[in-house]
């Protein structure tokens, strides 16, 4: 053991056990930022997650008739008032 890891562990025995347990945190997440590399996934990974979300219709009139949808609604919800 090198003498800065025993000097390091000697003083951390000094600290509360709060401290310690915000000093095995501090190093468990410096830990994980260097071995594990954050996951990139590639598109096709996402293939059929929301099958016929748009059931074929073009984006920007499925897009309209939810907005549609929407004024239809609060228009019921003000003439209710």
């Amino acid at each position: 053991m090198s003498p800065l890891l025993q000097q390091v562990l000697q003083q951390i025995e000094q600290l509360t056990t709060e401290e310690q347990l915000e000093v095995i945190s501090h190093a468990t997440e410096q830990l994980k930022k260097r071995t594990v590399p954050p996951k990139k996934r590639k598109l096709s990974e996402f293939r059929g997650i929301a099958p016929n979300l748009l059931a074929g219709k073009d984006a920007q009139e499925w897009v309209n008739e939810l907005r549609d949808e929407w004024d239809e609604r609060e228009r019921k919800i003000f003439e209710g008032l």
